[in-house]
């Protein structure tokens, strides 16, 4: 069987493309870290034309892909997303990016990096930074089973069969799930991060049932019982995909700039590309074609078929593009430019192995790289080794070896810095990574680190030349005295040790919204409902031209206090949450949630005199018992009253019925992470409310008190059975500050309350240096 060839290159995205599938011979799908999601079509063969139609169009990062076949209901099946905003989109691939999801499933606390759907089409697997794995059913598009029990980042999930569900964790841990949840079994063997899986096919010499990667650059073969069975080695640098061709072949693909094809034990082929990373690899069940998706920003596809290969003159860029490309030298290992060998060993010496690479001094000093390919019998030329690309040439030393950056990380009061290495030529975001997991810290903090990498570093990218570098490299451009703190801003400080936490002193809210989907989603319940013959409760046209500039407004202006500037606005919120039918209430409730912000929101009264938290409670409440993602939405708006003064004095008025339904809402001991942050956010703004020097002469000292060790016995609940950590955090801020209130306090809160052992259990839990540095501070003042 011959050789891959290109057959199209796809240019389009700005930025990495991270995710590929290719459901059909003459489709296949694409996701990027530009926040789109691309669907090309071939429009003229044979020459593989393609022209792509965006039909998502997030705000961040889109890291992984899935496709759920046909079906009655989806004829052209279902396009499943997701990534860095946490939310796994479900659309149809022929709809654009302006029309609504088929589905938003909710649920994940961090970036979604996996994906894969169940054979049967019945559920979706997903995987996240936030250590966990989910499964998602099918038309209710609900979480139906948490996989528990991760360490760490959870970057591939695989659908095994319709019994059984596999993950690879940033743990260096395989487990193997029944599809109840169960753990079957848990593979231990891999040295480090394990980043992909995929299924083996049956009849595979090694006997495997599936396969693994990940950053010690060995593909692992693995029977279902947890023998390692077979190694395919090869791979120089961090595997990040899997994937099986109809012919049994594996192909993999790398931080090593290569595509892999494996037949066996062997590796047939090696397709070195014009990047860094290849983050993507999938093929096509149909033609064995196979599609990947690289750092360079291009959607790249290769088949064997001659008839499907690109022109001449493609080809030929192609392989000139990756001649002409610069190889970090970091990326290439140690060399000893003195002892290789010269020009002449390409004719006189054969490799040993297909993708062998062979380093050479040309003539005029400088380094390329060649890779045998044992189809050909030659050298192929694939780059030229650069002393770190964007680098000044002056290096730092840690463990050994060289780097342009070591940045000084301050994470725990009382413990050493930790060291940050970087070199201009690495992705921020995976440096960022590497340095999270490497030092287990918490997922929480890897934005933080990557903006940080990246503001100090100033954009240098593979290409730059030398004067585009950042100044003075070499050593740390914080000085040893200026260190970098997760949690603090971007720009340079040296405090001499960790701040104070508490108290909190500001208002929370949460406003983070996508406005557009909203707006979209409520339309297409419009519709509906008009359809069903519900035109009393329908929007008219007016009001959808209300809906419209309330859109265009909280765009260009965010959730602020202006949005009362939208004529109707407010009501048309309001007849969304109350009068529209139950099930349909939850878009109309996140537009009011962000309308709190304002102050006519919090002086609203209705025609009969019900303000806004009366009109809140009877939406939710209206059946029981009520949606946890309806009192989720009614408690960010609660939260977000305190935006205002007008908003507080509301709140301290009607703390009663506020503090019922948000409480109420976690008597049975819910897992729902989007409720409790909002229930411990309102805790936070109750506990600035009270302690608040500006704000203290709305709220007798009876009521102070009263309203704190309401909270505190709220707050001692989550604390003892929560183990999310952002939650538990929210909660420690929030009861430090309400200690904060004086001796009275303090002693209901440990005598009556048990605070105090509810702070031990939560420690007991954390893993986050936040909580242990925030619990430090409340047993001081326990004491």
């Amino acid at each position: 069987m011959g050789d891959f060839q290109l057959s199209a290159s796809l240019a389009g995205h700005d930025d990495d493309v991270r995710a590929v599938i290719f459901p059909y011979p003459n489709e296949l799908v694409s996701a990027s870290r530009d926040g789109t999601v691309r669907v090309w079509k071939m429009i003229a063969e044979p020459l593989a034309t393609f022209e792509d139609t965006i039909i998502q169009h997030g705000s961040s990062f889109i890291n992984a892909l899935a496709y759920l076949g046909p079906s009655e209901e989806h004829i052209q099946g279902l396009v499943v997303s997701g990534g860095k905003d946490t939310i796994i989109e479900v659309r149809q691939p022929k709809r654009p990016a302006e029309e609504s999801a088929e589905a938003l499933l909710l649920g994940h606390a961090n970036n979604v990096c996996a994906l894969d759907v169940g054979p049967n089409g019945k559920y979706i697997i997903s995987g996240g930074w936030d250590s966990q794995a989910r499964l998602w059913s099918v038309g209710k598009w609900e979480t139906e089973v948490q996989f528990e029990g991760h360490q760490g980042s959870v970057l591939a999930v695989l659908a095994y069969d319709s019994e059984t569900i596999i993950t690879a964790c940033a743990d260096n841990l395989i487990r193997i799930f029944h599809i109840s949840g169960k753990l079957l079994r848990t593979v231990k063997g891999s040295t480090d991060v394990v980043r992909a899986l995929c299924k083996v096919p049956k009849g595979h010499p090694s006997g495997a049932d599936f396969a693994s990667a990940g950053n010690d650059t060995i593909i692992r073969l693995w029977t279902l019982t947890g023998n390692q069975v077979g190694e395919l080695l090869g791979h120089e640098n961090f595997i990040y995909s899997l994937a099986v061709l109809p012919t049994g072949e594996l192909v993999s693909s790398g931080e090593d700039r290569t595509v892999r094809v494996w037949k066996g034990l062997e590796c047939v082929q090696t397709i070195t590309h014009p990047a860094i990373s290849v983050w993507s690899v999938a093929a096509n069940a149909d033609t064995g074609d196979i599609v990947t998706g690289a750092s360079d920003r291009i959607v790249r596809i290769f088949t064997r078929e001659v008839a499907r290969v690109a022109s001449v003159e493609t080809v030929q860029a192609f392989e000139e593009s990756v001649r002409s490309s610069a190889i970090p030298q970091e990326a290439a290992g140690d060399i000893n430019k003195e002892s290789l060998p010269g020009p002449d060993f390409l004719q006189n010496k054969s490799g040993t192995k297909e993708g062998q690479v062979q380093m050479i001094k040309e003539i005029n000093g400088s380094i390329t790289a060649h890779q045998w390919s044992a189809s050909q019998g030659q050298w192929i030329n694939v780059g030229t080794v650069v002393d770190s690309v964007g680098s000044s040439g002056k290096k730092t030393s840690y463990l050994g070896k060289d780097y342009d950056c070591v940045f000084d990380v301050d994470v725990e009061e009382g413990k050493p810095p930790l060291k940050l290495p970087y070199n201009y030529s690495q992705n921020p975001y995976e440096a960022a990574r590497k340095f999270v997991e490497d030092n287990k810290l918490p997922i929480a903090y890897l934005d933080q680190v990557s903006d940080f990498i990246t503001t100090n570093t100033k954009g240098t990218t593979i290409g730059a030349s030398e004067n585009q570098g950042p100044a003075p490299a070499g050593a740390d451009p914080w000085g040893s005295e200026n260190r970098y703190r997760p949690g603090g801003g971007a720009g340079a400080s040296a405090p001499p040790a960790a701040p104070k936490i508490l108290p909190q002193k500001e208002y929370l809210n949460i406003l983070v919204a996508r406005v557009d989907i909203m707006e979209n989603k409520i339309k297409e319940i419009n519709r509906e409902l008009i359809d069903s013959g519900a035109k009393a409760v329908s929007l008219n046209p007016e009001e959808l031209e209300v809906l419209s500039a309330l859109r265009s407004h909280l765009e260009a202006a965010g959730s602020t206090s202006t949005s009362q500037d939208v004529s109707g606005g407010l009501d048309l919120a309001i007849k969304l949450a109350k009068d529209w039918p139950y099930a349909k209430r939850l878009p109309g409730l996140d537009l009011l949630r962000l309308l709190a912000v304002a102050p006519n929101t919090a002086t609203y009264q209705s025609s009969r005199g019900a303000d806004i938290i009366e009109i809140l409670e009877s939406s939710v409440s209206a059946e029981q018992p009520p949606a946890e993602n309806n009192v989720m939405l009614a408690v960010r708006a609660f939260g977000n009253l305190f935006a205002t003064p007008e908003g507080r004095r509301l709140a301290s008025h009607e703390f009663d019925r506020i503090f019922s339904i948000s409480s109420k809402s976690l008597e049975g001991k819910t897992t729902n992470r989007n409720l409790l942050v909002a229930v411990t956010t309102l805790a936070i703004n109750y506990a600035v409310l009270v302690t608040s020097s500006e704000d203290t002469a709305e709220v007798s000292s009876a009521t102070r008190f009263e309203q704190s060790v309401a909270w505190l016995e709220c707050l001692a609940g989550i604390l003892s059975e929560q183990k999310d950590s952002e939650v538990l955090y929210r909660a420690m801020i929030a009861t430090g500050t309400l200690l904060g209130l004086g001796g009275e306090v303090r002693t209901a809160a440990k005598e009556v309350y048990g605070v105090d052992q509810a702070i031990t259990k939560a420690l007991g839990k954390a893993v986050d240096p936040r909580i242990k540095n925030v619990g430090r501070e409340i047993r001081e003042l326990l004491k």
